[in-house]
């Protein structure tokens, strides 16, 4: 069996190396050759998970075709924004009904797809097998080996079973879930949170605002998860309550440092400009305000966030109209 990581990002190096330290053919496709040799040379991801030393029985590689030559699955960990792309200039490299495994988290902003949107649309006609895994898992963490616990979103349930086997390691303990849809959103959404409750404690609202925005960003989570198909008992597990509290509690998130930063006064481009690498709940915010507008669905710390984000809104202000909205039953 060999497993291709396409995504030598912090969190793509991560995975890749976890399985390649269970003795796992692992090859991690990246872009840069620097990065690359690195891993190869060095063994260790200098750029995006420094102070890191990774299994050198890692092998990095800058060849696509390499990379995915004969793999048993493929594990895309680009940003959700470039997925659509990448899966492009995979596609006449992948193997006959592939698996498509995907550790990213988003909502595409152009279409409002979600990741499995988009591999059903770019394969279509190569009739690919998809799942999603997701869950409270700072790459640093996973990197160390220190005990993780992940959901695998996969309808097939056999593959679902040979998956979690797959991927499952000492450290490294996968759950498997036949609810993809939720298990995608989970990791999605949370993203939008995290940022709204680093936005809190930036202004030092304290302990309270902080559960409030997590109890009610799981409801609002939830709600658009159910309008779309997922199951609402996923979110009260690893890929939604899990994730979030994660999330929005540890500073190891990005998410949360760029909420952080916007309640101590900087503004999003400067926050942005000083960050190598992608936090993905600033571009979510963004296609998920759009989305749950067109399904009527009601999010009303994703809309706040949004005018933070977008439109230029002071952020106390965002706070004071989420509390003297219209009071309703819980």
């Amino acid at each position: 069996m060999m497993i291709a990581v396409i995504g030598g990002g912090a969190w793509g190096t991560a995975l890749a190396n976890a399985w390649a330290g269970k003795g796992t053919e692992t090859r991690l496709w990246v872009r840069e050759s620097e990065v690359m040799d690195a891993i190869n040379q060095e063994h260790e991801n200098k750029t995006y998970l420094p102070g890191v030393s990774l299994d050198e029985r890692l092998l990095a590689t800058t060849n696509r075709a390499e990379a995915v030559s004969e793999a048993s699955f493929v594990v895309f960990v680009v940003p959700s924004q470039f997925f659509r792309a990448a899966l492009g200039e995979f596609k006449l490299l992948l193997p006959e009904r592939p698996v498509i495994v995907c550790a990213n988290k988003g909502v595409e902003l152009q279409t409002l797809a979600t990741m499995s949107d988009i591999v059903a649309q770019e394969l279509s006609d190569m009739s690919p097998r998809f799942a999603m895994i997701s869950g409270p898992s700072f790459a640093k963490e996973v990197a160390a080996g220190v005990p993780t616990a992940v959901a695998l979103g996969c309808e097939d349930a056999t593959l679902g079973e040979e998956l979690r086997e797959a991927l499952s390691t000492e450290a490294f303990r996968v759950y498997s879930n036949p609810d993809y849809r939720g298990v995608e959103l989970g990791g999605a959404l949370k993203n939008i949170i995290a940022i709204a409750v680093g936005c809190a404690d930036g202004l030092e609202f304290g302990h309270n605002a902080r559960a409030a925005l997590i109890t009610r960003g799981l409801a609002e989570m939830s709600r658009l998860g159910v309008a779309l198909g997922a199951d609402a008992a996923t979110f009260q597990g690893l890929a939604g309550m899990g994730d979030l509290v994660l999330t929005c509690t540890g500073d190891l998130s990005r998410n949360r440092q760029v909420g952080l930063a916007l309640g101590r006064g900087m503004t999003l481009d400067d926050i942005l400009k000083d960050m190598k690498a992608v936090a993905e709940g600033v571009k979510t915010t963004e296609s998920v305000h759009h989305l749950a507008k067109k399904l009527g669905v009601p999010m009303p710390i994703t809309d706040q966030l949004y005018a933070v984000l977008y439109e230029g809104k002071d952020p106390r202000e965002a706070v004071r109209e989420l509390m003297t909205r219209e009071l309703k039953a819980e």
